[in-house]
């Protein structure tokens, strides 16, 4: 994720990404719906869905794996403390 100049975040998804994920909005639509999606129509709901939903997710995954890190930095001590014998 990139961010602009005014620090909206952008997710930048490769050509085979958005090809599969283009696939599969289609196929949802089709299965649960019975309606075809364009190509256009199915990209504009990854957008609107990446625009939507990707800042929260990938904050929410920042917070996660900054609380994972924080736990193990204070157990550190226990992990890796060895003890020292006197002189």
């Amino acid at each position: 994720m990139s961010q602009d100049a005014v620090g909206s975040m952008h997710m930048k998804l490769s050509e085979e990404r958005r090809a599969i994920l283009i696939n599969a909005v289609q196929r949802l639509f089709l299965d649960e719906f019975e309606r075809d999606l364009s190509e256009f129509q199915a990209s504009r709901l990854i957008e609107f869905f990446l625009g939507q939903l990707g800042p929260p997710v990938y904050n929410q995954g920042v917070h996660d794996a900054r609380a994972h890190i924080q736990l193990k930095l204070e157990d550190l001590d226990g992990e890796v403390y060895e003890p020292e014998q006197p002189v």
